[in-house]
């Protein structure tokens, strides 16, 4: 009895404080690429990812922060570019501002375009007066030779304006007064903009008769009246909802009569921009217009038909060579590190008496399979992570998106999609769900289906090691790199291939339909944040996807050397059961041990190699391979030759998903439908592939015998 009467006192101590500590809901809006997640990630410390590019938030994220002793929950809205709900971004972002009562809104703006962002201001303000307008990337202004008089500006609009470098931490103890100071204000009625005459009046007309505490009326009457908006949630904060149909039913009647209600939207359109070139031409000063002159230079070459299709496959070549050139001598070193470790386990089994079932089981199974994930997989991650997201930060990537959109767009698709490409190289999953950004649901679900032909960089250490050992080795040094560098591009390029071409037939087959178009803002080049971007990507995208590989690597590890060294009749399961996959094997150009291994490594795509070679050990497990000659030579022992590399190379690069990108699939479409389609499809044509590849050689080599 005494102690319930404790538990029910503790708990309403813990409601008494959560509700004296609780304090306020912070939405967060903004623009495409205006550091509105860099905002949201400086006040609340998490790990939002940003990069300079549009899109970046595809999904509602939360987060706190304490300020004066009590914890305020933000909430980072999708970017948009204004709240008329045309796209399902600005849909939500209307929705939150309008239904969830937000106690501020703050509106991130890009300081270097501030007449651009003001539309999305006054768009806010006519919602609620207790906005907060953050005018960032204040740095970029000032080295751009641009002057604003931010009192002014928040004169002219009668909000809280904050100037801020958010990349650089600067302003974020401002901003926090200026929440404060915001969210105390009381709610009131007042109108923004001044629109047509007739249909000012017919708003203000309307406006008296709206009966919705808490409510802007002005506001109210304005999306009542538009005909493009579902009104239904509108009408449900009404008192007066009967009283107010019929109003609306008159004034639409009315504005049909006079015109306005056909150019209802341009009204709208005209009267947010004429208001945001008024205040920015009082509060805006450039000195000097030519700092768009640099950026315009670049993309005259980087977006040329031409040269920016060559700038792409160069830019690729070179970090892919980058890559295999820095990782080969790491690499080294951590093989030649567990050659140690395992030799030292080893000893120090025997010094215990450690069974050797279980020691076969550790140092065999599970430090051997994870050593060669690590050894193999973290230099080149460390090295292309780094180097992708500098291309990302430096503004790149959308210029990838507007040179391919044209491709896309012939093969009846959104050029979005070379976005959601970009996101594969990393892990397919991400790229999976980066698919949001995507308004139409058939161009959606087309790249969801098709990102897989992109390969994820658990995808990279078999392709490097393959083109390495069987063919940039007949070449010396340094042309083997440039070598396996420019074999590895074909290979990347064949994919992004695959991706239009299956796009296509999907697009005439399955998900008929024609591409849409949208708009994709070329954000301004700016240099990257070296020592943010390399932290950034080696602890936010290497080790996180490092460490899911290892977590795969070290059951799958014990699970192969069982496969590999529990016999029956005096043959291994692995044996067995590759032995029962060789004659079909044998059709795609592989054998029964590379089919099983791309099988077993549908978990984690890196553990393909680690698997093959423990089944090709006569011992069960693997050698001391500290190098890919040892490494060819135990494949070329066991029947490898050009076709098979080959072969192998193509079924790496087009099979089915990983066990993570599946869920992801199926969590975005919400279909088991579209998640085994998304199996199917690539795995039947890696199959095709392969045949087709295996037939053709095996014909040359009849013909042209070696």
């Amino acid at each position: 009895m005494l102690f319930e009467k404790l538990m029910q006192m503790n708990e309403e101590i813990n409601e008494l404080y959560e509700k004296e500590t609780k304090g306020y809901t912070i939405a967060l809006l903004g623009n495409p690429n205006v550091g509105k997640s860099t905002v949201f990630n400086g006040l609340t410390g998490m790990k939002q990812h940003t990069g300079n590019w549009p899109g970046k938030t595809v999904e509602l994220a939360s987060g706190t922060f304490t300020h004066h002793d009590r914890i305020h929950e933000m909430i980072d809205l999708p970017g948009t570019y204004s709240l008329l709900a045309h796209s399902s971004e600005e849909e939500v972002a209307r929705n939150f501002v309008c239904f969830e009562k937000c106690d501020v809104c703050l509106v991130v703006c890009d300081a270097t375009m501030l007449e651009r962002n003001m539309n999305l201001v006054l768009q806010t303000m006519e919602i609620t007066n207790r906005v907060v307008v953050i005018v960032n990337l204040m740095d970029e202004a000032e080295k751009k030779h641009i002057h604003l008089d931010l009192d002014k500006l928040a004169n002219l609009l009668q909000v809280e304006v904050v100037g801020m470098s958010a990349r650089n931490g600067k302003g974020f103890r401002s901003l926090k007064e200026a929440i404060e100071k915001t969210a105390q204000k009381p709610l009131r009625e007042w109108c923004v903009l001044s629109y047509d005459a007739q249909l000012q009046q017919a708003i203000e007309r309307l406006a008296q008769t709206i009966h919705a505490p808490g409510w802007n009326h002005h506001f109210l009457a304005l999306k009542l009246l538009d005909p493009q908006v579902e009104d239904e949630k509108f009408y449900a904060v009404l008192t007066n909802k009967e009283e107010v149909q019929t109003m609306v039913r008159q004034e639409q009647e009315h504005l049909k009569r006079s015109g306005c209600y056909e150019q209802f939207e341009d009204i709208i359109v005209n009267a947010l921009q004429k208001k945001a070139k008024m205040i920015c031409d009082q509060c805006v000063k450039i000195e000097d217009g030519s700092y768009l002159e640099k950026d315009m230079r670049m993309d005259r070459i980087v977006t040329h038909k031409v040269w920016g299709f060559l700038c792409m496959i160069v830019l690729l070549a070179l970090i892919f060579w980058i890559t295999i050139a820095g990782a080969n001598v790491p690499s080294a070193y951590l093989s030649a590190f567990f050659v140690q470790l395992e030799a030292w386990l080893h000893q120090a089994c025997e010094q215990l008496h450690v069974a050797k079932l279980l020691e076969g089981l550790f140092v065999d199974g599970m430090v051997k399979t994870a050593g060669w994930v690590i050894a193999v997989m973290l230099p080149p991650m460390a090295i292309f992570f780094p180097l992708f997201t500098l291309l990302e930060d430096f503004g790149y990537l959308p210029r990838i998106a507007f040179n391919l959109d044209g491709f896309f767009q012939k093969a009846c698709t959104c050029g979005k999609q070379a976005l959601t490409m970009a996101m594969g190289f990393g892990c397919n999953a991400v790229g999976v769900s980066g698919a949001r950004i995507i308004d139409s649901p058939r161009e959606r679900l087309i790249a969801i289906l098709t990102n897989v032909f992109v390969p994820c960089n658990g995808r990279f250490p078999t392709l490097i090691s393959i083109i390495t050992m069987f063919f940039a080795g007949m070449f010396a040094a340094p042309w083997n790199g440039l070598f396996a560098t420019l074999l590895l591009t074909l290979v990347i390029l064949f994919g992004i291939f695959l991706t239009f071409l299956v796009s296509k037939v999907l697009s005439k087959t399955l998900l008929k339909g024609i591409p849409s178009s949208f708009s994709l803002e070329l954000p301004p080049y700016r240099r990257p944040q070296f020592g943010k971007v390399i932290l950034r990507s080696i602890f936010d995208r290497t080790l996180f996807v490092l460490g899911r590989a290892i977590s795969v690597a070290l059951p799958a590890g014990i699970i192969i050397w069982l496969f590999a060294n529990v016999e029956v009749q005096g043959i291994t399961i692995l044996a067995y059961v590759s032995g029962f996959l060789d004659p079909f094997a044998k059709l795609m150009g592989l054998d029964g041990v590379i089919l099983l291994a791309f099988l077993l490594g549908f978990p984690a795509n890196e553990i393909v190699v680690p698997i093959m070679i423990m089944a090709y050990m006569a011992s069960g497990s693997m050698n001391d391979l500290s190098n890919l000659t040892l490494l060819k030579s135990l494949f070329v022992d066991h029947g490898w030759t050009w076709i098979t590399a080959i072969c192998t190379l193509l079924f790496s690069l087009v099979h089915f998903p990983c066990a993570t990108t599946l869920l992801t699939i199926h969590k975005e479409t919400q279909s088991w439908k579209w998640t085994w389609l998304a199996f199917l499809i690539p795995t039947i044509l890696g199959i095709l592939l392969c045949m087709s590849v295996n037939a053709v050689a095996h014909l040359i080599l009849l013909i042209f015998p070696l």
